[in-house]
């Protein structure tokens, strides 16, 4: 009953394989391993995009933070919503690697942008001149802190929204494999298609031991991306662990078999609980997540059984009435069984 984050769930036994094999012999440094050869062919038939740009880091920060700094000088700012994980999750990063650019944040439901404050804090933005912070990218979040996803269509009017404005879309995919499986989207349907620049295509939330990969679907800034990854340390030397895990994941489709198992756990996890009397969503359980609220006395016994879930808000006590709803938010992760979710379900019914 770990529903903390994904975060805390282990490695499929695939990728530790694959591991195990990429530590036979030697491979050269510095992404000149064979392993990411197949890696980068696999992302661009993924993607339908035979010129993009892929390249690996070990964390989602890193990813995210360094493909913002190519797309956003520090003169400049990254409009996104104010619930997004590099507003509230990155202590800054995106700050930090793009030199000092600024956030502009946008509201909306479900922690997904509104289109329309996007676009008045565009206009908003550099009335005069010099003085003023300018215009720089958009990144959207899919699937949201909130555990909604954007559709292909929202994610095509964001997407039309940067190109007139001239300005590149990013979108943090830490989670974009649920984001897929969830609306049966392709890949490239909801990238490039509908105007996505870069994306990142995590791997740690959804079965692997730690790798992101960066798809630049224009190549124009694939050399400054090089170049900021490896300022910024997050150039691996023994590069061919995190091809392995890459390889895997993308091997017979296994990020998406994972992310289905994921989703599928999460909709078992949220229809069980609305069968409380009382109980409700906070936010659209579209992916792998699980915000809801359901009466005290069903928190004590899960936690006094061991469930491991974070309160939602965290200042939230189990001290006080038993019939008191309190809100919790539940990840669930591609090794998640039906067992898991029933005992859960069981004891805060």
């Amino acid at each position: 009953m770990f529903f903390a984050s994904d975060n805390t769930s282990p490695a499929h036994p695939k990728v530790m394989e694959a591991l195990a094999k990429a530590n036979e012999g030697y491979a050269m440094p510095y992404g000149a391993d064979p392993i990411m050869e197949r890696v980068r062919a696999k992302i661009r038939d993924m993607f339908e995009a035979p010129e993009a740009e892929v390249y690996l880091c070990a964390t989602g920060t890193s990813a995210n933070a360094i493909a913002l700094a190519c797309l956003c000088p520090p003169w400049a700012t990254i409009y996104t919503h104010q619930n997004s994980h590099a507003e509230e999750d990155e202590c800054g990063a995106p700050e930090f690697y793009t030199g000092g650019s600024k956030l502009t944040l946008i509201g909306g439901k479900d922690a997904k942008m509104d289109p329309g404050h996007l676009e008045a804090r565009i206009e908003h933005t550099a009335r005069v001149g010099v003085h003023n912070v300018q215009r720089g990218a958009i990144s959207v979040t899919n699937p949201t802190e909130a555990g909604a996803t954007y559709s292909v269509e929202e994610v095509a009017k964001i997407g039309a929204i940067a190109k007139a404005y001239n300005l590149p879309l990013h979108m943090d995919g830490a989670r974009f494999a649920n984001a897929i499986a969830a609306t049966n989207a392709s890949p490239a349907e909801m990238t490039w298609k509908s105007g996505v620049d870069v994306v990142t295509l995590g791997g740690t939330k959804n079965g692997l031991m730690g790798v992101e990969a960066v798809v630049m679907f224009d190549p124009k800034i694939a050399w400054e991306f090089e170049l900021r990854r490896k300022r910024g340390g997050h150039l691996f030397s023994k590069h061919r662990y995190l091809s392995a895990q890459m390889d895997a994941y993308l091997t017979d489709d296994l990020w998406l078999t994972m992310a289905r198992q994921a989703n599928a756990a999460a909709i078992r996890l949220r229809d069980g609980i609305l069968s409380i009397e009382g109980a409700s969503l906070l936010h659209p359980a579209d992916a792998n997540s699980v915000f809801a609220s359901w009466p005290r006395a069903g928190h004590k016994r899960a936690i006094e059984a061991g469930a491991k879930y974070y309160f939602w808000p965290f200042d939230q006590s189990l001290e006080g009435s038993d019939e008191e709803m309190l809100s919790a938010r539940l990840v669930c992760s591609w090794c998640t069984t039906e067992a898991d979710v029933d005992a859960f379900l069981a004891l805060i019914s």
